[in-house]
């Protein structure tokens, strides 16, 4: 026990399962962190492709895992005044970021990912919690039908 002295012991447990609403921000989080990886392979002139496991079944009817390349679309364009604005995405519902306000305008594009790193802050603090749950409430409606 005299190594164990040194170190502050808690009777905390690791959590069983992630609530949905984590889940969620964890899953926007994510493209967004796309989204900013793109931009900034956009800036140097390289590729962004990473990589996805697909399911294919060979003409012997065996199922094999592939690696393949995911395509990660831009969510910003230009708009009529030649600024870019961003669109968040859940899915693909363009989310609400606040009343009748659903992009983000950037001057330039060396000010995309810092643009994408506030928004990854927001979704991270629980700011577009309302936006996320009213775009999955859509989305999983329109697999019901």
């Amino acid at each position: 026990m005299t190594n164990l002295t040194g170190l502050k012991l808690s009777a905390i447990q690791k959590p069983i399962s992630i609530s949905a609403v984590q889940q969620r921000r964890n899953k926007l989080v994510r493209r967004l962190w796309e989204q900013g990886e793109l931009a900034k392979a956009q800036q140097t002139g390289t590729q962004f492709a990473p990589k996805k496991f697909r399911t294919v079944t060979d003409i012997h009817g065996e199922r094999r895992q592939v690696e393949t390349n995911k395509r990660v679309k831009a969510w910003w364009f230009t708009t009529e005044t030649g600024k870019l604005a961003i669109c968040v995405r859940y899915g693909t519902r363009v989310l609400e970021l606040a009343k009748g306000k659903y992009a983000v305008e950037v001057g330039a594009e060396k000010d995309l990912s810092a643009t994408l790193d506030v928004l990854k802050a927001a979704v991270l603090a629980g700011e577009l919690d309302t936006a996320i749950e009213a775009a999955s409430t859509k989305l999983r409606a329109a697999f019901g039908k």
